[in-house]
């Protein structure tokens, strides 16, 4: 109990010190032990890495989880040390919507059908998103935030440690200042007797500060160069935190991509279904025309008939066209044909002088040759 009071009073009157220290400081009214150049460069260096960190994690956090609720109820569980429950992402959730609303109006409709490969593109799209985040997560985020709540907290702890080891030498400074004047004072009211009692008196006081003086001089020191190489480590920070923005770019950069194919796919997919007719502004489609009977495959066809179309009755339209759903993927081997996508309906043709494998097709303002055996001819 005696070490306990003793203890509590000396760090009592430690902290008393040094707040009269900083106190008189701030007044200008004490000296101020100033730390060398180097020293102040890579505090400010590392205090500047802790607020442009922190700005820069929780902006990414936002554009992840721009839900504020969830991002609170996600930290939650993080602290708690339990999993988040699972929930659809905005994607994933318009993506029910239609294809549930495809369903409903059913898939064999050009609307339903569209509505609900429309949905599967954008469940697609919602899961490359939840893949993006959690790459982001792991690779990105999480080595900021152990550098927020590690490297840095540490910083901070000696940083304070070298704050307090300056106070307690600059008030032995202070200390011994006052004893040396009060000392030299003495010496002057007792020239006749330079070895009184109240000369010795502050001449003990002197050792004792000068002692006092010596010893906060090595703890600071000591503190000062352990601070120093923390701080130079700030420097491996900046190198790593390098890779983890370049794996985060990465994870943007594929999801990105694959969102931009899957729009492009759903764009392919999408042309093969009605549109406005610009000359009379009603839709027109392969399932809109009349059922004569079951649908006449390409190859069922003789090709002579196929050559010649506009004497065809049955093959062709009085425009000289007619609808066609293709059968296979293709893919265009120059640009002179046309890439196609199964269950696509496109718009067929022959010219004159073809080649009777092959037939002229459009999509939209797209044209090329396409190889009949590819084709299923709708009435």
């Amino acid at each position: 109990m005696d070490f306990n009071v003793k203890k509590l009073a000396a760090d009592a009157g430690t902290f008393l010190s040094r707040a009269v220290q900083f106190t008189e400081e701030k007044f200008g009214q004490a000296e101020k032990t100033e730390l060398d150049a180097q020293l102040e460069n890579l505090l400010s260096k590392a205090e500047t890495t802790k607020i442009w960190t922190e700005k820069i994690m929780k902006q990414t956090e936002v554009l992840l989880q721009p839900n504020p609720n969830t991002r609170i109820e996600e930290f939650v569980y993080e602290k708690l040390d339990r999993k988040a429950p699972s929930r659809m992402n905005n994607f994933e959730q318009l993506g029910q919507y239609m294809l549930d609303a495809g369903n409903d109006f059913g898939p064999g409709t050009a609307y339903g059908s569209a509505l609900i490969k429309c949905g599967e593109a954008e469940n697609r799209i919602g899961s490359a998103e939840r893949e993006l985040i959690h790459t982001s997560a792991v690779s990105f985020l999480a080595p900021l935030r152990n550098f927020l709540e590690g490297d840095y907290k540490t910083i901070s702890k000696e940083r304070k440690l070298l704050q307090n080891k300056r106070l307690d030498l600059d008030a032995a400074k202070a200390r011994l200042k006052k004893a040396k004047v009060s000392e030299s004072r003495s010496a002057q009211l007792n020239a006749s007797q330079p070895q009184g009692d109240n000369f010795m008196l502050w001449a003990e006081e002197v050792t004792k500060a000068e002692q006092d003086v010596r010893i906060t001089q090595s703890e600071f020191d000591r503190q000062a160069e352990i601070t120093r190489l923390l701080l130079e480590g700030i420097g491996s920070t900046h190198t790593h935190h390098l890779r983890c923005l370049n794996d985060y770019v990465d994870a943007q950069v594929t999801y990105y991509a694959q969102c931009y194919q899957y729009m492009v796919d759903l764009q392919k997919q999408l042309g093969s279904f009605p549109t406005f007719s610009s000359n009379n502004n009603q839709t027109t489609s392969a399932s809109a025309m009349p059922n004569t009977g079951p649908p006449l495959s390409a190859s069922s066809v003789p090709l002579s008939t196929l050559n010649n179309p506009i004497t065809t009755d049955y093959k062709l339209s009085s425009s000289g066209t007619r609808k066609a759903r293709v059968l296979y993927d293709y893919d265009a081997a120059d640009s002179s044909e046309l890439s196609l996508l199964a269950d696509e309906v496109i718009t067929v043709y022959s010219l004159p002088g073809m080649d009777s494998d092959w037939l002229m097709s459009e999509r939209g303002n797209q044209k090329g040759k396409v190889p009949i055996t590819y084709l299923e001819l709708l009435n």
